[in-house]
């Protein structure tokens, strides 16, 4: 989970970060009482989970309260790379000497963290990142030993700071730390880091991403969760424990176990290549069990979405056998009724395949085709999809 810059600031704040004072507004008139309450100037920033705010005009200066208001007005409603601003953050300004880079993040390649410190911050990463790789360093962190402050110095030294800001920078790294793995994070990230004219460093604006496999041990982070932003169908597969994440496609995809659902999108978008140029519209993992419940849940989340044309089932029976499967296909169509109105593809493979098949061929439902293989199945919803 991706969290807003305000949410980030608060996170911040709340590990010892030095951050500027910060307050949220959703009206222009809100953001004048929170620009007077401030006082001085103040920097009005619309709060989007999305880069580039800046250059598409979602951060404005404002020196007075009139300013603060006007500055909302041309904000709130802004669309910004496809993100609706609905809210914005009034900040405290500051009079900044210098920008800085710091992050931290999960190296999945190396089974490691990552640290990634710049001394000019301010910019893109990836654009630093391909025009001065030499101004970038990259260290891991080792999960196991942490990052204390020699270390977090060592890094500061490793990103060409100068002598006399290693001490000023490091303790901030290190509290950026704690808060990447005090809150389970995989990336903590703050774009600038800002050296003040007054010699005080501060973490002008954080992007912090939640791992939500570690939601267990902070209830607290549901809190942070912006449901109204979130995808509805989105939404609905989570309330039903289902692995799913919505596409730009036509092919509704279900499957069994996340590995063979990447395949099966891969085969998919082969296939659209030649019926029209469809692709998957999603990915649906059931997991192991694929009683009529699950396949149901399954089904509805995926019938719910408009761009769907046609649905391919692929599954292979290891510990739920195919039998069982083909029961809960059977089973979830019944309990759908007239809400499943799309064709749907089944290929199942593996344990007990004939009575899955013959359970199926049985039932003899109008919207299902068998398919004896994966590349079959995956051809034959792309054509059902293309011509509806």
């Amino acid at each position: 989970m991706d969290l807003y810059e305000y949410q980030a600031r608060d996170v911040f704040e709340k590990y010892g970060v030095p951050v500027l004072p910060g307050i949220i507004a959703d009206t222009p008139e809100e953001v004048r009482a929170a620009a007077e309450q401030l006082g001085g100037v103040v920097v009005v920033k619309a709060q989007v989970k999305i880069g580039g705010r800046g250059k598409a005009g979602g951060v404005k200066v404002a020196k007075t309260p009139d300013e603060a208001e006007e500055a909302a007005k041309a904000i709130l409603g802004l669309d910004i790379k496809g993100h609706v601003v609905k809210r914005v953050m009034v900040a405290g300004g500051a009079r900044i000497a210098e920008e800085y880079y710091f992050s931290v993040l999960l190296d999945r390649a190396n089974r490691s963290y990552l640290s990634l410190t710049s001394f000019e911050g301010g910019m893109e990463i990836e654009q630093l990142a391909v025009e001065k790789p030499e101004a970038l360093a990259r260290i891991e962190v080792d999960p196991n030993t942490g990052l204390d402050l020699d270390q977090a110095k060592a890094i500061a030294v490793a990103a060409k700071f100068p002598a006399e800001i290693v001490d000023k920078v490091a303790p901030v790294f290190v509290k950026l730390y704690e808060v990447y793995t005090g809150e389970d994070a995989t990336l903590v990230e703050v774009n600038p880091l800002v050296l003040t004219e007054e010699g005080d460093i501060i973490a002008l604006d954080g992007k912090v991403s939640l791992d939500e496999n570690a939601e267990f041990r902070h209830p607290m982070h549901a809190e942070l969760e912006d449901a109204a932003a979130a995808d509805p169908l989105e939404a609905k597969a989570k309330a039903q424990d289902l692995n799913y994440v919505k596409l730009d496609g036509e092919v509704g995809i279900i499957g069994n176990g996340a590995g063979l659902v990447m395949s099966t999108l891969d085969v998919v978008a082969y296939a659209g290549e030649a019926h029209g140029g469809v692709k998957p519209a999603n990915f649906l993992d059931i997991g192991g069990g694929a009683s009529a419940e699950v396949m149901a849940n399954g089904l509805d989340v995926i019938l719910g979405d408009p761009q769907v044309k046609a649905v391919f089932v692929n599954v292979f029976g290891g510990i739920t056998a195919c039998d069982a499967v083909a029961k809960g296909i059977v089973g979830a169509l019944a309990e759908l009724g007239s809400t499943a109105n799309k064709p749907l593809v089944v290929r199942l493979d593996g344990n007990n395949v004939e009575e899955g098949r013959r359970i199926l061929n049985e039932a003899n439902h109008p919207l299902v085709t068998l398919a004896a293989t994966m590349d079959e199945g995956a051809a034959k919803a792309a054509e059902l999809a293309n011509a509806a």
